[in-house]
């Protein structure tokens, strides 16, 4: 056990916490902060760190995911609110990831297309209302530089603790096909980009979203936050399956989008994967959900210009500006762990 202090609207307490435990969960933590705040789960708004930044608290992952260390402090306030507001107040993105590149049987939908009307939630995870009594729902997953790896295995695997298998994924596709990915395209030598995208620790973009469309024979849509397009990653037309998914795309971060009854329908109740009803953005019904979806992230500024943003290296504290800047660092370091100023 490791104490870890809690501030919240009570007082001060000190938590121990099983950190070397795998089989600790979020989930655990957050009741263990509910305990002694008697704030619900789904209330907690949970710090850490100085200036204290927001924590991703995804349930059913372990409490490590969290990167909780012995005596840190944690500050948790309440959540005030519970029903849907369209609310736009803004709130600040962080980032602890880059991208390497920018991404340039499911129930029938109905025929006729519905409007996708603008909800935002206040307590809980930002959804649109499809119009034909579900809602598309921000499913977010960690910032831990597999979040394009985990977004795509709660997508094709329902499951983002099957990350790493979809590295293996990636690398066997570069293996399968050294035409299409050979040294020019990858920035490498095909060994050496094989053996670094299946660190944990190294970031996926367009390369593995093609690769991972190719293999699982589905439509991978990329929505970008900040501006709205919509990318297509696409299987051959001899193997496609006439199936597409949504990824959310912040310009440092990925994660999925899936469609279910109510906005907090646990998760064996969403739908994942959708008919290609078309391919316009402005008839096909998810996509235009999608496009929904990001004009309410974009509204929060919950995305982030990757050539004009200030980063902080969190391993050696240097300064950097833009996307590039960090390229090279890490590169140059092998550090890769950045924080937005």
């Amino acid at each position: 056990m490791a104490p870890v202090r809690l501030r919240h609207p009570k007082g001060v307490s000190t938590l121990d916490i099983p950190l070397d435990d795998e089989s600790f969960t979020v989930q655990a933590f957050q009741q263990k902060i509910y305990s002694v705040s008697d704030i619900l789960p789904s209330r907690q708004a949970v710090k850490t760190g100085y200036p204290p930044q927001a924590l991703t608290m995804i349930p059913e992952l372990p409490f490590s995911s969290l990167g909780i260390q012995r005596g840190d402090q944690i500050i948790v306030s309440e959540v005030v609110g519970t029903g849907p507001s369209t609310s736009s107040s803004s709130t600040p993105a962080t980032a602890t990831t880059i991208p390497p590149q920018v991404p340039s049987p499911a129930r029938p939908l109905a025929a006729a297309v519905p409007t996708p009307q603008l909800v935002s939630s206040d307590s809980g995870p930002v959804f649109v209302n499809t119009g034909d009594g579900s809602v598309l729902v921000h499913r977010v997953v960690p910032d831990d530089n597999s979040c394009l790896f985990s977004a795509t295995a709660l997508i094709f695997e329902q499951s983002i603790g099957k990350a790493q298998d979809l590295r293996k994924i990636v690398a066997s596709g570069i293996q399968a096909d050294p035409e299409t990915y050979n040294e020019a395209i990858l920035g490498m030598p095909p060994p050496q980009y094989i053996q670094t995208i299946l660190k944990p620790t190294t970031w996926g973009g367009a390369i593995e979203l093609g690769i991972l469309a190719k293999h699982y024979g589905a439509e991978i849509a990329s929505i970008d936050v900040e501006t709205g397009r919509a990318d297509r990653f696409s299987p051959p037309d001899s193997i496609t399956s006439g199936m597409r998914c949504i990824v959310i795309y912040s310009g440092i971060h990925y994660d999925a989008a899936s469609l279910a009854p109510m906005a907090e329908a646990p998760n064996e109740w969403h739908q994942t994967l959708f008919p290609m009803s078309s391919a316009d953005s402005k008839t096909d019904p998810i996509l235009m959900a999608a496009g929904k979806l990001a004009d309410i992230l974009r509204a929060r500024k919950a995305y982030t210009n990757t050539t004009t943003f200030d980063l902080k290296c969190e391993q050696c504290g240097k300064g950097l500006k833009g996307e590039k800047e960090a390229r090279v660092h890490a590169e140059q370091t092998g550090h890769v762990r950045f924080g937005e100023y």
